[in-house]
């Protein structure tokens, strides 16, 4: 006997509002439909293990079957089931949740609280609609002399409900898909959907099996003994054992064990199977917190490939093991997105879709537990191994750094083991780092454009930090802010006794001469020019730039602005009194002096900055013509 019936809801348009805008992703509904069936299981599982629901050999399980002829989608559990009346109360009166019920009323028979319901039919269920153009639920409830109940809806606020056939306990939800939803039919597709959302739920999901019913019952003792029994028959012939379907997901995934119960190995198997990323992690944290919010996950540190840019992370949050997203910054601190990992946290204050969270308290306390372990595990490394954390620094900076600036609070706690490597190789801590009295530290942005400047560094022993990476332009300003007393320098921000002749200035009125001519010779009003003894007799001239113009300039390049106030940056020349080719300049006549200075401020720019294709191009011809003078003078 049918019966029909208006869906009572809060809006006269739900069903528009739940197709278009209830969920970001179309796909969603298919994790929305296998969690509630895994909540149906919970639920009897939970009632059994109190004595009030019978046992059952029947292995739990949600099974997704495509019927492509017929052109449906059915998502069938043996949980625990639903009456007339509970089907009425579930699915017609929208928004209202029955695990809020359920858990009131066991709460007390249970030690297990109400671990493992995330919530029963409700809006979840309603997700069906975005593909499904009608949608029937059958279902059987596990209490003692229920009817079997069908449910019918073509997508309005109308629906039929009436007798079923379904003959065991549990429910079926079939949807006939939509016309231009086709693709929800197709295995490949389905599949997908199920390893993004679905992959670590906590029953076992089979999608099109050929053999479940044939399958030995649960547990390894019980499969091995009938494999055996299969294997061979009464007189001793072989028997081909029962082909085996798999289920689709892990419901045992490595972050539920204890961490002294996880191997290496099983770290790293992890981490390539979640990530698809067959480089292996540096290292890894395995969170597992009971108290005061229970909250379970491992991140891990990768390689970072790209050394000179922050190369994003992924961090899967789940509810639990029920997917929720990627990369939630509430939860997540934006810095620690440049992990990879999963967070399972069952605590987390969700809305019907799953999808965003609520920002509260608890949530901000996850979030500083987290960050908390990750700053414990980066001083126990240090502080166990620092030979390996220095071999770690190159990939793990970009994440610290990137900590810092976001979180004082996470610099506070790193701060004594922050890294600077020297053009030297070593590692030292800032509180190490030789710093002289000016407490001004030199650092390089470009090993290979730099080189010449590092070479006059390191004839001097004078230290000098590489920071190349493109986040240590902030996190230079950073540092200076923290610790006003340290100023920073590019390595060709200033001449210096690194460049210096120590043992004399050379002749005065020489390097006058030079830097005269050199000045009329170039024309170039926005350069300015002087000769010093330098060290090094075959550099012919160094390109200095301020550090605060070159900061200016960069801050410029970088927000498309003018923080110069219109001007331009002075650019010093310093031309070495002590080369022979400087030494010539008054010497030679106009046509070949001017060639000579341009060629040797070619040459010092080139050590300075990559030149721009004009430049390259008038280079090249300078290039030339020196060769055809040289070739002349001899």
């Amino acid at each position: 006997m049918k019966r029909q019936g208006q869906i009572r809801v809060e809006s006269e348009n739900m069903f528009p509002i739940i197709k278009k805008w209830l969920y970001s992703d179309k796909d969603i509904f298919l994790r929305e439909l296998v969690s509630n069936g895994c909540d149906a299981i919970s639920k009897l599982e939970k009632l059994r293990g109190i004595g009030e629901a019978p046992a059952s050999e029947m292995p739990p399980r949600v099974v997704v079957s495509i019927d492509k002829e017929a052109k449906t989608l059915s998502i069938s559990d043996n949980g625990i089931g639903m009456t007339e009346e509970e089907v009425e109360k579930y699915i017609t009166q929208v928004a209202f949740s029955g695990a809020q019920e359920f858990i009131d009323h066991y709460k007390e028979k249970s030690d297990g609280g109400d671990a493992g319901i995330i919530g029963h039919f409700g809006l979840g269920f309603y997700s069906a609609f975005m593909v499904g153009a009608q949608v029937e639920i059958d279902t059987l409830s596990y209490k003692e002399g229920s009817a079997p109940v069908h449910w019918f809806s073509d997508g309005t606020a109308n629906y039929e409900i009436g007798d079923g056939t379904r003959d065991t306990v549990g429910s079926v939800v079939t949807l006939h898909i939509a016309e231009g939803e086709e693709e929800f039919l197709e295995e490949s597709r389905i599949r997908e959907i199920l390893h993004k959302y679905c992959q670590f739920m906590p029953y076992e999901i089979y999608l099109n099996p050929k053999h479940l019913d044939e399958q030995p019952p649960e547990g390894p003792a019980e499969a091995d003994k009938a494999e055996g029994e299969n294997a061979e028959g009464e007189k001793g012939e072989e028997k081909k054992a029962p082909e085996k379907d798999y289920p689709v997901n892990d419901t045992h995934p490595l972050w539920l064990k204890a961490p002294q119960d996880c191997t290496d190995e099983e770290y790293k198997s992890f981490y390539s199977k979640v990530f698809m990323d067959f480089n292996e992690p540096l290292f890894w944290i395995h969170l597992n917190v009971d108290y005061p919010f229970n909250l379970k996950g491992i991140l891990y540190f990768p390689r970072q490939q790209n050394k000179v840019e922050v190369m994003p992370g992924e961090v899967k949050l789940f509810c639990n093991q029920v997917y929720v997203a990627d990369n939630i910054e509430e939860i997540i601190p934006e810095f620690l997105l440049l992990l990879k990992g999963v967070i399972d946290c069952p605590d987390l204050p969700l809305n019907v879709s799953r999808s965003f969270l609520q920002n509260d308290g608890d949530v901000a306390k996850i979030s500083k537990h987290i960050t908390k372990k990750v700053s414990d595990k980066l001083h126990e490394i240090f502080n166990s191994d620092r030979e390996q954390y220095a071999k770690y620094w190159e990939d793990i900076s970009p994440f610290i750094k990137f900590g810092c600036i976001k979180d004082e609070k996470f610099y506070d706690r790193v701060k004594d083991i922050l890294l600077l490597k020297t053009i030297d190789g070593e590692y030292k801590t800032l509180e190490e780092y030789p710093k002289g009295e000016d407490k001004k530290i030199f650092y390089v942005t470009d090993e290979n454009q730099q080189s010449q400047y590092i070479r006059m560094f390191k004839a001097q022993n004078m230290p000098a930090a590489i920071l190349s990476h493109a986040i240590d332009t902030h996190f230079i300003s950073f540092l200076e802010y923290k610790n006003q007393e340290v100023k920073f320098a590019r390595i060709d921000s200033d001449i210096g006794s690194a460049m210096k002749d120590g043992e004399g200035e050379g002749d005065a009125e020489l390097q006058k001469e030079i830097a005269g001519q050199f000045t009329k010779a170039l024309e170039d009003k926005n350069l300015e020019v002087k000769a010093e003894a330098l060290k090094d007799e075959d550099t012919p001239a160094v390109i200095l730039l301020s550090e605060e113009a070159r900061r200016l300039q960069d801050m410029s390049a970088m927000y498309g602005m003018d923080f110069g106030y219109g001007e331009k940056p002075k650019v010093s020349i310093v031309l070495n009194s002590r080369c022979r080719i400087v030494k010539a300049i008054p010497g030679l006549d106009e046509e070949n002096k001017k060639l000579v200075c341009r060629y040797i401020y070619d040459l010092a720019t080139l050590s300075h900055r990559s030149l721009s294709a004009e430049e390259m191009a008038d280079f090249m011809k300078h290039s030339v013509r020196v060769l055809e003078l040289a070739a002349h003078m001899e």
